[in-house]
């Protein structure tokens, strides 16, 4: 291996010291500011040591085709300390303005959604009540004046037709208690007949 070629993977192990800096401090920025469970973070640690391991893997193997050599950890340590007192603050920072402002975006396109659709939708929904309401109360109110109105002519009308249905109710009556009174005659002399004949017809 030429020395070019070893002062490249160690440029390049330098940097990919300083993205994975990077990455380990934005995802604890990260978990740190959503909150998420404690029990969570080791699991995230062995994540990304894998993940890195893996990246690191694949740029070294596209460097020099994979050899490891001692320049390759020196690289990634001069990386990792170099971004540590260089840029973990500023990263940090970035990372947590970024978090505020997504959440600023959020809020602000939740309150917009809110402005222009929920409120009003719900004044619509009042809306339709106070008039399904006032609809109601005022069909209510012209009902019992039409009641008012078509109570005289009702009484009216009964009084002119009482004369009629007094006769043909007492007609009715009466003719039913005559079909009542025939049925038991008939009914006993049933009974006549059958004692007569059990008693008679031996």
């Amino acid at each position: 291996m030429t020395l070019s070629m070893q002062w490249l993977t160690m440029a390049v192990m330098l940097l990919s010291g300083l993205g994975m800096g990077t990455v380990f401090d934005g995802y604890r920025v990260v978990t740190n500011e959503l909150k998420f469970p404690r029990w969570w973070l080791p699991v995230l640690d062995v994540i990304y040591w894998m993940a890195a391991a893996l990246v690191v893997f694949r740029v070294l193997y596209a460097s020099n085709n994979g050899e490891v050599r001692a320049y390759v950890f020196i690289g990634l340590a001069i990386g990792i300390v170099i971004y540590y007192f260089l840029f973990s603050r500023m990263v940090i920072a970035a990372v947590k303005w970024l978090i505020g402002a997504v959440r600023k975006l959020i809020s602000f396109v939740l309150r917009c959604l809110d402005i222009l659709i929920v409120k009003p939708l719900l004044l619509l929904y009042k809306m339709v009540l106070v008039i399904f309401a006032f609809g109601s109360a005022l069909t209510i109110f012209i009902l019992k004046i039409v009641i008012q109105l078509v109570r005289p002519f009702w009484k009216l009308f009964v009084w002119m037709v009482r004369p009629v249905t007094r006769p043909l109710g007492r007609g009715l009556s009466l003719y039913l208690s005559e079909w009542q009174a025939a049925e038991r005659f008939s009914k006993m002399g049933q009974l006549i007949a059958r004692l007569w004949s059990k008693w008679f017809r031996r």
